[in-house]
C-alpha cells in the first residue's frame, strides 16, 4: 500500500496481478498494513465505521388509502465476517461513503414504505378494538 497503513475502521483490498500469465492474487487486510508495488497492486479501501442515516418517508399511503410520514433513524456497519465482508467488498469497494449512505437509505425507504403499507391497517384495527374496550368500560 505504498508504504500507507490500515487503520483499524478502514478494510484493505489488495487486487495483485503478477506475472506475464495475468495471475491475480487478492487479499482482505482489516485494521493492519502491507506493502505494495504501485505499478502491480491496485489497492482500495470501504470503511468499517458505525453510519448514520435518516430514512423519511412522506405522504406513503396505507392499504386504507391514509396518508402517513414517518422518519425513522438506522445506524449501520459493515461486519467484519469474511463472507459478509467479501460480499460488502464487491458491491461497494470504490464507493464514496455519501453513495453507500444513499444507497443504504433508498433500501431503508422502500423497505419502511412496505411495512407502513401492510401494517397500518392492523395497528388501525387495534386502536379501534382499544376504543371500543374503552367504551365498554365506562358505560358499565
Amino acid at each position: 500500500m505504498n508504504g500507507n497503513q490500515c487503520n483499524v475502521s478502514k478494510v484493505c483490498m489488495c487486487d495483485t496481478h503478477s506475472g506475464c500469465c495475468g495471475a491475480t492474487t487478492k487479499r482482505t487486510i482489516v485494521g493492519g498494513w502491507a506493502f505494495a508495488w504501485w505499478f502491480v497492486t491496485d489497492v482500495q479501501r470501504i470503511s468499517l465505521e458505525v453510519m448514520t442515516v435518516n430514512p423519511v418517508c412522506e405522504h406513503v399511503e396505507t392499504s386504507q388509502g391514509v396518508p402517513l410520514t414517518v422518519t425513522g433513524v438506522a445506524q449501520i456497519k459493515i461486519m467484519r465476517a469474511d463472507d459478509l465482508l467479501k460480499t460488502a467488498a464487491e458491491q461497494f469497494l470504490g464507493v464514496p461513503v455519501n453513495q453507500l449512505r444513499s444507497t443504504v437509505n433508498q433500501t431503508l425507504e422502500g423497505h419502511l414504505r412496505a411495512i407502513l403499507g401492510l401494517y397500518y391497517l392492523d395497528i388501525q384495527r387495534g386502536w379501534q378494538q382499544k376504543k371500543v374496550q374503552e367504551r365498554k368500560e365506562l358505560s358499565e
